[in-house]
């Protein structure tokens, strides 16, 4: 019972990082910000959803489609984030978006 209540905040935990994330690329302007909000919403939006269906599961005594559920949260931690890293390099030597590298600067304004 008490796993089937965690999955289930975890689905909604989930539903909310996919709403912030979408809410992120519309009001984004910045190629990176608005991938750092697409990333927020894959592995907010995705993965603890998994986790959430893995619990339920465990509950339910479905361990094979837990273990489903937990391998593929896994993999998808893994690979959102080399991912979002790939695009991000890709950019920055394509020359996509200019980055002004300020080191001893501490204002934030563009």
């Amino acid at each position: 019972m008490i796993l089937s209540l965690i999955g289930v905040v975890l689905l909604i935990v989930g539903a909310v990082c996919d709403i912030f994330g979408a809410i992120g690329m519309h009001r984004f302007g910045n190629f990176y910000l608005r991938l750092h909000a697409a990333t927020v919403g894959t592995v907010g939006g995705k993965f603890y959803p998994f986790i959430g269906a893995g619990l339920i599961a465990l509950d339910r005594g479905l361990l094979s489609v837990a273990g489903v559920a937990f391998l593929s949260a896994f993999t998808l931690l893994i690979t959102t984030s080399v991912g979002s890293h790939a695009l991000a390099y890709a950019a920055e030597r394509a020359g996509v978006v200019k980055i002004e590298h300020n080191e001893l600067g501490g204002d934030w304004d563009d």
